[in-house]
């Protein structure tokens, strides 16, 4: 579940129609990782499930869009990639749920009771909502799905039911119920997927949720809008962390400073058969000088907040590598990845046919694998691929490692995925927002701060005999969050305050 403090003071009780919801975020840890350490096995499945997920390796149960072009099936394993979840409600009386948010996908669907396989995750139980009802198939349709993916599959029945995100309603929502899934799809605080991409891609045949509360005149403005936070480099997270702010029907102007850089999804998308957030990447530099991408229809990115990394075609992720001085491509489980010396900066920025935007070194750095190598947060999507040029398929997938660096807005009419620079609200990196939020959310740390701040209320001439009480709460402050930058600048304001 969600935290429950001070983050959900800032989500609306209720929502005015036409308004736009802001909705706090959870960051869950990286299962790239294990114990600390990269994880080779959790690696290699991620690789293998973007290039299944994208339409790289063929799968004998893939669904089709209705132009009938074979594509990927978009989800989120949990046991591959962090994510970033938000809580819905569906049936009456509610059940409430943690889902990933998802726009690399179109499809609802939450395990259920009457899944063997489900038993470590919550389940909606369809028994005990009064309101659920069996959606109407057409000719050829049927009424069970399978989606099946890299390292596993879920199968179920479609159903209907009201679903509830923060206020937003749409009734009825045809979703899946799982009554089948791979054991460790799915991690015990999360029960399903929420896809945000477009219909075409829906294997349930549905309008996605975001679509419906559009078609049904509940947003301001036709648009969703993303702010991430980092913990990547932060080795005092925890497995349950915030994850930032999820808009819906508009944008959060504190969070992002300047204007809004829309680019128009890819020509080869039209309005009724757009499947994923496409643009074209249009550049990419590394550490300042340019490096040689393949340009246009051969450099379809889709943008996909459920994917941690970034995965791009050979030829342009051994360009990017071989301009950082001793990178070398790793191999075995880790083929496809490439690592380079710990002690070399990589900062990589990206073009998607308007502003560069930078990717901070921090989300470049996966972490230690070894002999002083650390592995790098842009992966070969590409590697023995039978996917050729001008495909339709993505050949990068810009997930996490880019989003994080800006604020990402997604919009229905016309179609486009916009970019800005973060405010100094979220953190100018995306974090202090949150990590202030995460501050008062531990109780031993909300002492410890509002001691702190109880010494503004002492009188001046009275502070004095207190100054080592203040040392000592802000020394145990700082250790917690030694390497937070924001909050060490909130407590050394605080210091300059108390004296």
């Amino acid at each position: 579940m969600l935290p429950q403090s001070l983050l959900s003071l800032i989500t609306l009780a209720a929502v005015v129609a036409a308004e736009p919801l802001h909705v706090p975020l959870t960051r869950r840890s990286s299962p790239l990782r294990r114990d600390n350490a990269i994880d080779p096995e959790r690696l290699s499945k991620a690789r293998d499930f973007l290039q299944i997920r994208y339409g790289y390796k063929a799968l004998a149960s893939t669904r089709r869009r209705r132009a009938g072009q074979t594509v990927g099936i978009a989800t989120i394993n949990s046991n591959v990639d962090s994510s970033y979840i938000g809580a819905i409600s569906v049936g009456t009386p509610a059940q409430t749920f943690n889902v990933v948010l998802d726009t690399g996908s179109s499809d609802l669907w939450l395990a259920s009771t009457d899944c063997a396989s489900c038993s470590t995750v919550p389940q909606f139980d369809p028994s005990k909502s009064s309101s659920l009802q069996q959606p109407q198939t057409t000719v050829g349709q049927s009424s069970t799905v399978t989606i099946q993916y890299g390292s596993g599959a879920v199968a179920g029945t479609l159903a209907q039911d009201n679903v509830n995100m923060g206020g937003f309603t749409v009734n009825p929502q045809t979703f899946l119920v799982v009554d089948r899934m791979t054991d460790g799809l799915l991690d015990s605080q999360t029960s399903g997927i929420l896809g945000l991409a477009f219909e075409a891609l829906a294997s349930t045949r549905a309008v996605p949720f975001w679509e419906a509360l559009i078609n049904a005149g509940q947003f301001a403005q036709p648009e969703m809008s993303f702010f991430l936070t980092r913990f990547l480099d932060d080795a005092s997270a925890t497995a349950s962390e915030p994850g930032g702010i999820l808009t819906l029907g508009g944008t959060n102007s504190t969070l992002f400073t300047g204007d809004i850089e829309f680019l128009n999804l890819s020509a080869t998308d039209t309005v009724n058969d757009a499947t994923f957030w496409l643009l074209e990447v249009s550049s990419v530099t590394v550490n300042g000088k340019s490096v040689t991408i393949s340009t246009g229809t051969d450099a379809l990115a889709a943008i996909d907040t459920g994917t941690t990394l970034i995965g791009g075609p050979t030829d342009g992720v051994q360009a990017i590598w071989a301009a950082v001085p001793g990178s070398q491509a790793l191999s075995g489980q880790m083929e496809g990845f490439f690592a380079f010396p710990c002690t070399t900066t990589v900062q990589v920025s990206m073009s998607f046919g308007g502003k560069s935007w930078a990717i901070s070194t921090d989300d470049m750095n996966l972490g230690t694998v070894g002999d002083g190598l650390c592995l790098g947060g842009i992966f070969d999507l590409g590697l023995g691929s039978n996917i050729g040029s001008g495909s339709g398929n993505p050949s990068w997938v810009v997930g996490d490692t880019f989003l994080k660096n800006v604020y990402s807005v997604f919009r229905a009419s016309p179609p486009s995925v916009g970019f800005a620079q973060l405010s100094s609200a979220a953190g100018g990196s995306g974090m202090c927002r949150s990590l202030l939020l995460e501050l008062f959310r531990k109780p031993h740390q909300r002492f410890l701060l509002l001691l702190l701040l109880l010494l503004l209320l002492v009188p001046k001439r009275a502070r004095y005999p207190l100054l080592q009480m203040r040392y000592q709460l802000l020394r145990r402050l700082i250790t917690i969050h030694s390497r937070r930058r924001c909050l060490r600048l909130l407590l050394t304001l605080l210091t300059f305050r108390l004296l």
